[in-house]
């Protein structure tokens, strides 16, 4: 299998046909039950790239909050959210666009952007390039991995204290056995994405046994 390493090749191209601000952006929380999906839209610091940025899903907890820490003193950052009630609205790929769309109008003087995945915000007005699995080849798109991946982490962190027994603060909201199960036990929170099968399965089931 080929295994990709980040470099800053990309943003180089970009800047060769005359980018000036050129951003990465990614997203995390399409598959989760619950909370938000979170975008950051990042753009280094040619000079000062901190070192062993990777696909936030490749590093460990430890190792993204340390270089969290680094990009954010480092960079120019901007993180963005899409609700739960728009993923129910708009359904989790546009919910997804949507949050990436907010996250590089954080960023007013982006000119560029390198986007994880093979899909563009169709409202975006500037110049953009997607990449397939971008968060392991481009540095500023795992760069945004990591910022988005460490914030929507902490939300869900905040989200398990409000309603205990999910898991949330381990699942992050994805459909692990403890999650289904407390699903089943405790019911559907407001955080929860009634769109999403097993939580639309719940709800009807309920309503089914109880009109």
């Amino acid at each position: 299998m080929e295994k990709h390493i980040a470099n800053f090749e990309a943003e180089v191209s970009a800047m060769a046909q005359g980018a000036r601000f050129v951003v990465g952006v990614d997203e995390v929380g399409r598959g989760p039950l619950c909370g938000p999906v979170t975008a950051a839209a990042v753009r280094l610091d040619p000079d000062n790239i901190p070192a062993g940025l990777a696909d936030s899903k490749a590093l460990s907890e430890k190792r993204r909050l340390v270089l969290f820490d680094q990009i954010m003193a480092s960079a120019q950052v901007s993180i963005a959210h899409a609700t739960v009630e728009e993923i129910d609205q708009l359904n989790i790929l546009n919910a997804s666009l949507l949050a990436m769309q907010r996250a590089i109008d954080g960023l007013p003087h982006a000119d560029f952007a390198l986007i994880d995945g093979n899909k563009i915000p169709k409202s975006l007005t500037l110049s953009a390039q997607a990449i397939i699995k971008g968060d392991a080849k481009s540095l500023s798109i795992a760069a945004a991995s990591i910022c988005a991946k460490v914030t929507r982490d902490a939300i869900m962190v905040d989200l398990a204290q409000q309603y205990p027994g999910y898991g949330w603060e381990v699942n992050a909201g994805y459909p692990t056995k403890q999650h289904l199960t407390a699903l089943l036990n405790l019911g559907v929170t407001p955080v929860h994405r009634r769109s999403f099968k097993p939580v639309h399965n719940i709800l009807y089931q309920v309503n089914f046994v109880n009109p």
